[in-house]
């Protein structure tokens, strides 16, 4: 059981671990070869070039001699505050800006309700002795006497906890609404003030109908003139170009390493460098690695004609699916949001994501598969919750050693060290957590990809909601049932079955120390960390010094990441979910809590200013999902008070914390009602206030220059291809009327054999 003196040390060594962070990422930041990695934003804006004269001494090139710099270590904190909201949203976009105020909100809400804490419940709860009486039946210590912990049962003093859980409610609701409501009117505005954009313009139409008569553009083509005839424009049909795209993909690997090869002869032209051709080079003949990998790049070329031209004439290269495009945002927004057949499951019509947000490897995916896809993946991902519980428990081990030593008996005099004590108990639980989590953003990533979602951000998003799931039901319920059953496994044995439920409702408080101490490895060190970006410093100073040869080359070896929602989101909401869950039982974690929000809002201010670079603008169209989760977590805080103090001899504050869930559901539906629609749907207002302002400020604007390439597949597109003799123009059909009898169908009394109507 860890003791204040435990934390204390975790917490020295987490902090002395953040400032070795700072002072790190102080000395490399200012280093002239390092400026790309840490301010790669406003090179890939224009905006910064090398931070020295060409003139200067060699050296300085290379290492900052100006030790005046080297003091002001910290100096980035304030300049990452400097910039205002408005600018920073033209500077990085809306979807970072309203992602910070996510850590805004957790100060908003936790810096009132621990001033509250500290000055209500916790004399309260200290000035009891409870577990002093208990007779050493339980295992605590003096941080269990700062929490609900110490109340004797039927106590009048709950009436404390019940209060400040209702005044913890109304707050959190209040801050909640506001934010919501504010996000909201900074998406209207966002979405009124930006720049035209091809997807304001464009619908994603999927399960289109198959037509023997009709290609899948005049099939598409033919059913809009006749049902938008005065919005359509043009349209795209989407190709299965996943095996093109491999093997461009592969083309560019191997032209990096024949760069790689040509780079290190020119450098020493005495020996040419030799390869195997065996599996990843272990193995096989040896052969010029110059020639090898020239060769290789001959064959891929050819190979990607092929496939250009064998895309470009065979009609099942062509899905049933397109991009719609429509001279105004008000025909979109019409099509986008409306039904377009009688038969409900085809010419499924929705906003189309903005050109660099579509995930191009899953619109060759056949919608009628998507279902089973998604059934195939929540089997899944049930079995990956439910097995990750094994190495919970393991972990949840290191926080109990007392009750494990009997087991092994030899660590028994190393473990009463008091250092080593200290050290395992306040530190190595977090940190062993963290490592069993780094890999599975990935899985849940390629879970989500496997289920077929046509977007980044969906995808993101997709992989947020099952991360949260899973840290929900892993990090969060089982720490608290394994640790639980670990601490108290002693008395279960040897207690009655009537006195369970009071050790469970007694313990489950406990487990606030091992989420201290996972607060501070993962909130404290691991945002501290972040700041330094040491994988993609590695990388670009070993692509600087094998593959660049020109400055095109140099700005392509730059990383700058993205905020990368899918995993830091469900882990700031694992944070709110503590907070809440423990501002009645334990308000001692609420600090921890409250340290993690500021430093990661200045470091990820810092980083959205300077380093990420966003891969697509959703326009903040995540936010119903945060909302939703911080509801789902005041929630899950009142269910577990309410059944906490059911086993305290309370029961009669269960009417009044029954009344608290009741009133959460209903305020999360009354902002689902008011302010979600404004995520899910562009105003039919709102587009006709744009288009008519658009009109009048350039008349003569030529749309379909504009749209008409927009939402090419990227292997279609000049640039990633240089050597191929196939225009991607040719990969478009034209848009022409082409003369057939569903010209006519406006008049015609019964529905076509083909035309997916019922």
């Amino acid at each position: 059981m860890a003791t204040l003196d435990d934390i204390a040390v975790g917490a020295a060594i987490n902090i002395l671990s953040a400032f070795v962070f700072f002072i790190i990422f102080a000395i490399l930041r200012i280093q002239p070869f390092n400026d790309r990695v840490y301010f790669p934003k406003w090179y890939l804006k224009g905006l910064r070039c090398n931070p020295l004269p060409a003139g200067g001494a060699f050296v300085s090139k290379f290492v900052n001699l100006d030790f005046r710099s080297y003091i002001k270590f910290l100096n980035w904190m304030p300049a990452a505050l400097k910039m205002p909201e408005l600018e920073l949203i033209d500077h990085a976009g809306l979807d970072s800006v309203v992602y910070l105020r996510i850590y805004l909100v957790g100060l908003k809400i936790f810096v009132p309700i621990a001033f509250l804490a500290f000055a209500i419940m916790v004399p309260v709860n200290w000035t009891n002795d409870t577990l002093e009486n208990s007779n050493k039946k339980l295992n605590y210590s003096n941080v269990d006497k700062l929490s609900i912990s110490n109340i004797p049962l039927g106590s009048r003093r709950f009436w404390t906890h019940i209060v400040m859980a209702y005044a913890f409610t109304f707050w959190t609701c209040y801050v909640l609404k506001r934010e919501y409501e504010n996000v909201a009117k900074m998406r209207l505005h966002f979405l009124a003030s930006e720049q035209r954009r091809p997807d304001q313009f464009t619908v994603l139409v999927q399960n289109v109908p198959p037509d023997p008569d009709e290609s899948v553009s005049q099939l598409v083509e033919h059913f809009f003139l006749v049902n938008h005839p005065d919005q359509y424009l043009t349209n795209q049909v989407v190709y299965d170009a996943n095996k093109l795209s491999h093997l461009v993909n592969e083309k560019k690997k191997t032209q990096n390493w024949l760069d790689f090869y040509q780079l290190r002869y020119s450098r020493n032209q005495s020996k040419r460098s030799i390869v195997k051709t065996g599996f990843l080079g272990l193995w096989g003949k040896k052969v010029d690695a110059i020639d090898h990998y020239t060769s290789e790049i001959e064959r891929l070329s050819e190979e990607i004609s092929f496939e250009r031209e064998k895309i470009s004439k065979n009609p099942k290269s062509i899905m049933a699916a397109a991009f719609v495009s429509f001279k105004t945002r008000w025909g979109a927004a019409v099509c986008a949001q409306t039904q377009q057949s009688r038969n409900p499951t085809v010419w499924l019509t929705e906003w189309a994501p903005e050109p660099r947000d579509v995930y191009w490897d899953n619109l060759a995916i056949p919608y009628v598969s998507l279902s089973i896809r998604r059934l195939i993946i929540a089997v899944a991902f049930f079995f990956l919750t439910f097995f990750f519980m094994i190495p919970i428990a393991l972990v949840q081990s290191l926080a109990n050693l007392e009750d494990i030593e009997k087991a092994v008996p030899f660590l028994k005099p190393i473990i009463e060290l008091n250092f080593i004590k200290s050290v395992i108990q306040g530190f190595l639980p977090g940190i062993a957590l963290k490592i069993f989590l780094i890999f599975l953003p990935s899985i849940l990533m390629h879970m989500s990809k496997f289920e077929g979602f046509n977007s980044i951000s969906a995808l993101e998003r997709r992989s947020a909601t099952r991360y949260y799931i899973f840290q929900f039901v892993n990090v969060f319920l089982g720490s608290i049932i394994t640790g639980t059953a670990f601490q108290q496994l002693n008395n279960f044995i040897h207690q009655s079955a009537n006195e369970i439920p009071k050790t469970i409702g007694v313990s489950i408080p406990m487990k606030a120390t091992f989420f201290i101490t996972y607060i501070m490895v993962d909130g404290w060190a691991g945002v501290a960390g972040e700041i330094v970006r040491l994988k993609p410093l590695i990388i670009y100073h070993l692509k600087n010094t094998f593959l660049v040869k020109t400055e095109k080359d140099r700005e392509e070896a730059m990383d700058p990441g993205s905020l990368g929602f899918n995993t830091g989101e469900p882990q700031i909401q694992l944070y709110f979910l503590l907070g809440l869950v423990y501002a009645v039982v334990t308000p001692i974690l609420l600090p921890f809590i409250i340290i993690f929000f500021s430093l990661a809002y200045i470091v990820y201010r810092h980083q959205i200013i300077n380093v990420y670079n966003q891969e697509y603008e959703s326009a903040a169209a995540f936010w119903p999902d945060v909302h939703g989760r911080i509801v789902t977590a005041l929630v899950v805080s009142q269910l577990l008070l309410m059944g906490l103090l059911s086993t305290k001899a309370a029961a009669q504050s269960t009417p009044l914390l029954i009344t608290l869930p009741v009133l959460t559901i209903w305020f999360h539906r009354f902002c689902k009602g008011r302010y979600e629609p404004a995520f899910v749907r562009y105003p039919l207002q709102e587009a006709m206030m744009k288009d008519t302002l658009e009109r009048a400020r350039e008349p003569n604007l030529n749309m379909k220059n504009f749209l008409q390439n927009a939402y090419m597949h990227p292997v279609f597109r000049g640039g990633d291809d240089s050597e191929s003799d196939i225009d991607p123009s040719d990969m478009i059909e034209e848009p022409t009327i082409v003369p057939t009898k569903r010209q006519s169908r406006r008049n015609t009394p019964l529905p076509s054999k083909h035309s997916g109507s019922l």
